[in-house]
């Protein structure tokens, strides 16, 4: 499994609670711009309309080599989900009122696969909380000389 986009923002804005792996619909030349690490997923989210899922906000730049310069950076782009998964995330964000965020894109053999998270949004002292316990286990290692 090679990583190529990661969210860097997802745990620090957000309290992630269930994680599902989703396909991605990609052109050729998007998926060889990927390859070469064309892709960012921090702005990124995902809206379910019509039984489709889709991937909005996230840039792949255009590959370089290609003349096919028709298909823009951030269009949106569809999702592959199991149609139980996708009524399954559907009525938890109808209900609790939860986000769906890209967390990160990889490859899965010769397959870019996306996972994507429910997740509810973090408050300013969450985060400040975090900050805090982060710079507590980085002093505690550094004494321990780990």
């Amino acid at each position: 499994m090679k990583v190529v986009a990661t969210n860097k923002f997802a745990n620090f804005n957000y309290f992630i609670l269930e994680t599902f792996e989703a396909g991605i619909v990609l052109s050729g030349a998007e998926v060889k711009s990927v390859r070469q690490n064309g892709m960012t997923l921090n702005e990124g989210f995902v809206l379910i309309s019509k039984n489709k899922v889709l991937l909005k906000n996230t840039f792949i730049k255009s590959y370089q080599n290609t003349n096919n310069f028709s298909l823009k950076p951030d269009r949106d782009r569809v999702l592959l989900l199991n149609k139980n998964e996708i009524l399954k995330i559907r009525q938890r964000v109808e209900q609790k009122g939860l986000t769906i965020i890209p967390v990160k894109a990889y490859f899965k053999g010769e397959l870019l696969k996306v996972e994507i998270a429910l997740v509810r949004g973090k408050k300013l002292f969450n985060k400040k909380d975090d900050l805090k316990e982060r710079d507590i286990k980085r002093e505690q290692n550094r004494i321990m000389g780990v």
